[in-house]
Parts: structure tokens; sequence; C-alpha cells
């Protein structure tokens, strides 16, 4: 068994002070609050649940801060994602699973406990399938096994290099699969997981202009009842050039030849009117934004509050991982509506209400459906804590909501103390308990590949 108690922590009622957690082979069997700790109990001060961090590329953790260099031309996310296939053809299986453990133990130390990959290199650096199939999803899976985090695999299916089935490019031979192969990779991914505790299978048809209708329905199919998600509408070349092939937007398009619920994330969603903003909320779905991401690439900027107006549900993910900071992703989103509508507090819901409160619940909730991961401290849940320095300049007499508004708005990696998983406990004194395995393994990854 372990025991928890915590000064104050953020149920799902709201604050509460004196919170003594009990949770039995990870799970939580029991939260009582305004008690006194027990002897036995491990003690700290304010507890939040960890968050759910919808979308990554966890091999890009090693392409961070080397695409910074203006080309020839205008750069957008087309130049980027040209240097983005130049250094994927280099990886092999064993730094892929270097790249992905770093990521997965930074994502740990800032608060995320889920992380939803979205796997997309399944082949050898030829191209040349492996003959397990799930060869490099494997590699994930070890990744989080080894740091604890909990794992939602999407495979990924990707047969296109634009829409209406254009033929793939020679850079995309590690990506490119028929619909055979595919579940294959899926099967092997179901295997590999089934001895990791807590993790998730989902499918991820990459993008519309990688898939044909006839695919994306067969990769739907496939996943019945799965998680699936989709980049969708990231940059506006990509909806002109949806709407030459078909003559609607990637969303409408998208709500017109799939039965879109409460199972499907749309990433990004960058480019969308208000009548697909109104549609993707009534289907339920998830939008994962990805804000540190999204302005690294210069995408545009989500119009989020006529999403909210609208009930609609979102989370956050750090996708290109080049920097890796729950926190800093909220931040990011609330400050880049700021900045567009020359306003404060945008996100906000309601007069008088905490935007940092309101984000990270919205977040919360967001990532629990999309990668079905319940989320929360409640009985029954995952025991997944993140601990926060009361003494941390961000926090000083900060009490309730005031806790998560500078954490979010003028705190930094120092806030986070410690971190359970499942009942583990991974990170302490802010650094995940394998951080220097870690570190040594990436180190000596990256030195191969950027040699």
């Amino acid at each position: 068994m372990t025991s928890l108690w915590f000064a104050t922590a953020l149920l799902p009622q709201g604050w509460a002070d004196g919170v003594r957690l009990t949770a039995v082979e990870g799970r939580i069997q029991s939260v009582q609050s305004g008690v006194q700790p027990q002897e036995g109990d491990e003690r700290h001060s304010i507890a939040v649940p960890g968050l759910g961090n919808l979308h990554s590329h966890s091999f890009q953790r090693g392409l961070a801060g080397l695409t910074e260099r203006r080309g020839p031309t205008d750069d957008s996310f087309w130049s980027w994602r040209e240097l983005m296939y130049r250094f994927v053809e280099r990886i092999d299986p064993d730094e892929l699973e270097a790249l992905t453990a770093l990521a997965f133990a930074e994502m740990l130390e800032c608060g995320f406990t889920h992380v939803g990959e979205f796997h997309y290199v399944h082949h050898d650096k030829e191209g040349v399938p492996f003959a397990d199939p799930g060869e490099l999803a494997g590699r994930i899976v070890a990744a989080a096994r080894e740091t604890g985090i909990g794992l939602t695999l999407l495979p990924t299916f990707y047969a296109h290099s634009g829409f209406g089935g254009a033929a793939p490019s020679e850079r995309q031979r590690r990506f490119v699969c028929d619909l055979d192969r595919f579940a294959r990779i899926v099967e092997s991914s179901r295997k590999g997981i089934e001895a990791l505790s807590g993790a998730q299978l989902g499918v991820a048809p990459h993008s519309l202009r990688a898939v044909s209708a006839q695919e994306l329905a067969a990769v739907v199919e496939l996943g019945k009842g799965l998680p699936k998600h989709l980049h969708v509408a990231e940059q506006a070349r990509e909806v002109e050039d949806c709407v030459l092939w078909s003559g609607l937007r990637p969303v409408e398009w998208l709500m017109q030849n799939a039965s879109v619920d409460e199972h499907w994330c749309l990433v990004h969603a960058t480019h969308t009117s208000t009548s697909e903003l109104d549609q993707i909320a009534a289907a339920g779905a998830v939008v994962a934004l990805c804000p540190l991401t999204e302005s690294s690439l210069g995408d545009g900027i989500f119009p989020a509050p006529a999403f909210v107006e609208q009930n609609g549900r979102f989370g956050i993910g750090t996708d290109s991982n080049i920097r890796i900071d729950m926190a800093e992703e909220l931040r990011t989103l609330e400050y880049a509506q700021r900045l567009d509508l020359q306003a404060r507090n945008v996100l906000a819901c309601g007069a008088g209400k905490s935007t940092g409160r309101s984000l990270f619940d919205t977040a919360l909730a967001g990532g629990a459906r999309s990668l079905h991961a319940p989320a929360g401290l409640e009985q029954g849940a995952s025991l997944d804590v993140v601990s926060l320095a009361f003494d941390h300049a961000a926090l000083v007499e900060r009490r309730g909501d005031d806790i998560l508004d500078s954490w979010i708005f003028c705190g930094d990696h120092g806030v986070v103390e410690s971190v359970w998983r499942g009942g583990r406990k991974v990170v302490v004194n802010g650094r995940h308990v394998q951080r220097d395995a870690i570190m040594a393994h990436y180190r000596r990854a990256l030195r191969t590949l950027l040699s």
C-alpha cells in the first residue's frame, strides 16, 4: 500500500485541506480530507492530479534547437519538415528508445503523467520493414517502462504525400505502409503494451493528406472503440489543398466522411471555421492543442474562445518536444489568445474565475477522454499525483486557485517537487529517479546522430 498526506490537494470537487490518499497496486483506494497524517504516511504540501499529454512525437526531442536558422526562402512548417525528415533518416532503434526515454522523463518532471505517443516511424533506415512489425513501437514501450509514464500508444497509418492519394516521397519511406502491414503493426503494439501498467492502445490515421477515404474508413474500423487521433487543419496551405481536392475544408470533409465522436482527438485544428468548431464540439471530440510547437512552426492561433463558448473540449500536447513544460504550454495557449484579441484572462470560464484553474481543469478532462486514461484524485483512479514545492518563490503564501495561476503564469520547473505515476514515485526533488542513466543513453545517441 502507498499512503500519502498533503496539506492541500486539488480533488474533483475542489481544493481540500488535510488530504490523505491510499493506493493498492497503483490505484487509489481511498481519499480522505480534513484529516491528520498517520504514521507511515509520506507527507507533502500541495498535490494536483497529473495531466495527460495528448500529442507527442518523442524522437523529435533530439532535434530541438537545431532548426533555428533561416533558409534561402521564407521558412514554414514545410521547410521545417524537410529538416525533420533528414534527422529521422539517421535514427536506429536504440537511438529512438534513448530519445523517447529522455522526452518521457522530462514530461514526468514537469507534471505530465500520461502521454499519447503518435508513432509513425515504423521501418528501418532504408524503409525496409523489420521482421517484427512493432519493433520501433516496442522501443517506445520500453522507454515508458523505464520512465514509468502512462502510455497511450498510437500507431500511425501513413500512405500518401498529399490529398487524392499522391505517391509518398522517398523521404517518407520509414513511415508508409499498406493496410495489411499496418494491421500487423497494431497487433504487435497491442501485444507490446500488455505487460505495461496503465497502457492503452489507439490508432492514428496521420492526416487527410496521408490517407485516402477508403484507408481512413479501414483504419477507423480497425480501431473501433479505441482512441483515434488525427492531424487536421494545421496549416493554411493544408486547408487550401483540401479545398482544391474535395471542395471542402478539412474538418468539413472529415465530418461528412467519418463518424467522429468522443473517441476522436483532432490535433491542432488551427485553421477551422465557426461552423467546423460547432461540429467538433457537438461530436464530443477533443482538440489537441500544442501551443509551443504551433508557435515554433508559425502555424497560427486556434480560435479557442469560440470553441469554449460551444462547450468544446481541448487538451494540450508537446508535439515536437522543442521544450517540454506543461505549465508553459498552458501559459502559451492563453497568451496567444491575449495577443490575438488584445484582452486578458481570455480562457477563464467566467467572471471572477481563475484562468489557471480553467485551463488546468479543461486540459485534465480533455486528456482523460482522448487518451482513455481517466484522471483525477478519486477512488479507483490511477495514483497519478504531482506534488508542488510550497516554498518556491512562485507559490509563497498562495492558496487554492492562486496556486495554479502562479505556477502556470510565473513558475518554472522548480515548482514540481515530486511525481507519482501509478503509485510509483518517479520524480524526487524535481528530477526523474533514472535521469542520470537516461541522460547517458541520450548523450550516446546524439553523439552518433549528429556526428
